[in-house]
């Protein structure tokens, strides 16, 4: 990891940790991660939402002025509109996105859950989500939520990343291992 990358994820964590921590005390991770899963989803659907963040141009009183707005459409609890107002005064609203995985990934172990990444050629149907979180559930004895996006260059298949483990069932994977074991022959 780059040396400014790492810098970025710790004040991310740290963030991250005091939010978990104050709501945990007050009882009030659900509202937590309902508020998180609301910002990630809205960086990810608004360009315009992210570049605010990330901008060196946006000055500190227009961030805290836009991310005060944010809150308060979205009606996201006050610990966590102090906390974007405080990032905004701090100009560090750019480590929202780790951040807000950090915050994700807290309240999963807390909850006795692991979230899964997986990649499919074609979307999963909900049975076929639901055999696999099952059969990850059995292989890891912790819920597991997946995260599912498709990559139709996968060609048909699977790649399953939980925690550590990476799992590709992918034709695209079995190719390049075909391609390798006829460059040894050949």
């Amino acid at each position: 990891m780059s040396e400014p990358a790492s810098i970025s994820s710790g004040i991310a964590a740290r963030y991250a940790a005091a939010v978990f921590d104050l709501a945990k005390d007050a009882g009030a991770l659900k509202s937590l991660e309902a508020d998180a899963a609301n910002l990630s989803a809205a960086l990810e659907s608004s360009a315009e939402f992210k570049a605010m963040i990330t901008s060196p141009v946006v000055s500190r009183e227009e961030q805290g002025r836009a991310i005060g707005a944010i809150a308060a459409k979205m009606k996201l609890s006050t610990l966590v509109a102090n906390t974007l107002q405080l990032m905004a005064s701090k100009r560090r609203l750019f480590v929202l996105p780790q951040m807000l995985a950090d915050l994700a990934a807290r309240i999963a172990d807390e909850k006795g859950e692991m979230t899964a990444e997986v990649t499919s050629a074609a979307a999963l149907s909900a049975d076929q989500a639901k055999k696999l979180a099952a059969t990850l559930k059995a292989r890891v004895g912790k819920d597991v939520k997946l995260k599912t996006t498709v990559d139709e260059t996968l060609i048909g298949g699977l790649v399953v990343k939980l925690g550590s483990t990476m799992i590709d069932t992918s034709v695209k994977a079995r190719l390049a291992a075909l391609q390798n074991a006829m460059k040894e022959v050949g």
